[in-house]
């Protein structure tokens, strides 16, 4: 379908696939093997400038645009979601940066961020605190001039690699959401540590870490805009970042289809009435995927101030088609389904992620279910 892309838009489309399909698929079976993060590369797609996309262009990026970032992850994702998430992260670590740290720490961390030079993560998740992010028991005590940081964050991507973090911690345990807080943490702080690596199912290529925060002393201009908002800070973060989840999905749906397409055809089997339904579904849950992908990536682009709704649909529908259609896809070709060589075992893999992190896709239904309630109470109030 025709999705009215800008010249910008279309040259970065081109370049975010050739950046795959040059760079990455050569050696992504091996990186998925070795379960390798694969920091040369990402310093390459740095360097030809896929990783300013997320950062304004007053601070060396090219615009921290929501519909950027979907491309460019979509494009990675047809290759390898294991690849695309070590690169995504990175828009996931410095948003709140963009959006929430005051002028000094913009211009200290985001040129560098949009360089590739600095790596740039995000440390919310702990064994108490994943769905329920405000049960978070990192704990930041302000002892003069820092604060001294305490807690161990699980299920970091790429926590040991990345040089930057931006990273929750209650302040003030007595007001529970209200009082979590937001800090830019550096990796050569004293008292941070990595803890566990994860050996995990899928997006393999994305290294998953324990942070470790022992007596961690964080200089107080490290703390982001003002005590008790890092809640607030993450939530919206959250709804600006999960498209790039719902990209990455869709990016692991359309490299399913071409595969399975092709599988189809060669083998003669687009004759068969059952295979014929089943590429037709496919071939337009796609389409409909990316349709409510790019309609809301525009809306968060056109400045809308509330998409808390719209950003749930656009990685609840993407990363569900994914698992859908990875499972029929290795249905419909049997036994080499399953075989390495065809690559559907691989996207399997990776395609249930995207149900789970950034929000598990139970928590995407509750939110949807939210807003539309208040929508219903605001428009009784009228």
């Amino acid at each position: 379908m025709e999705y009215f892309f800008s010249d910008d838009e279309k040259r970065l489309k081109q370049k975010a696939r050739e950046i795959a399909e040059k760079l990455i698929l050569p050696i992504r079976d091996e990186l998925d093997e070795k379960a390798e993060f694969p920091l040369e590369l990402v310093k390459e797609i740095g360097r030809q400038g896929l990783l300013k996309i997320f950062i304004p262009e007053e601070y060396g990026g090219s615009g921290a645009r929501i519909m950027d970032m979907c491309i460019a992850c979509e494009e990675i994702a047809r290759i390898c979601a294991g690849a695309a998430t070590a690169y995504a992260v990175g828009a996931l670590g410095s948003g709140p940066i963009v959006h929430y740290a005051n002028e000094e720490q913009k211009k200290k961390y985001l040129p560098k961020i949009a360089t590739g030079e600095l790596l740039c993560a995000f440390a919310l998740t702990e064994a108490s605190a994943g769905s329920d992010a405000a049960n978070i028991q990192t704990t930041a005590r302000k002892e003069g001039n820092y604060y001294i940081v305490n807690g161990v964050k699980q299920f970091i991507s790429n926590a040991s690699v990345s040089d930057v973090y931006t990273i929750l911690a209650s302040t003030d345990k007595s007001r529970g959401a209200r009082g979590i807080s937001a800090f830019i943490i550096e990796k050569d702080m004293p008292g941070l540590s990595y803890g566990k690596e994860e050996n995990k199912l899928g997006i393999r290529t994305s290294v998953t870490t324990e942070l470790v925060f022992s007596d961690c002393k964080v200089p107080k201009e490290n703390l982001m805009g003002r005590e008790g908002m890092g809640f607030i800070y993450t939530m919206r973060n959250f709804d600006r970042a999960r498209p790039g989840v719902g990209a990455m999905a869709l990016g692991i749906t359309q490299g399913t289809f071409e595969s399975v397409l092709d599988f189809t055809f060669k083998n003669d089997l687009l004759n068969n009435q059952y295979i014929q339904r089943s590429i037709a579904d496919m071939a337009t849950e796609i389409e409909a995927a990316r349709a409510l992908l790019y309609a809301t990536a525009r809306m968060i682009d056109s400045g809308a101030k509330a998409f808390s709704k719209e950003s749930s649909f656009a990685k609840l529908y993407p990363s569900d088609i994914a698992m859908k259609i990875t499972t029929e896809a290795i249905e419909i070709m049997g036994p080499y389904g399953v075989l390495k060589e065809y690559n559907i075992e691989k996207r399997l893999r990776d395609a249930k992620i995207t149900q789970i992190y950034e929000g598990t896709n139970q928590i995407q239904r509750a939110i949807i279910a939210l807003e539309l309630t208040r929508e219903i109470r605001k428009r009784e109030k009228e």
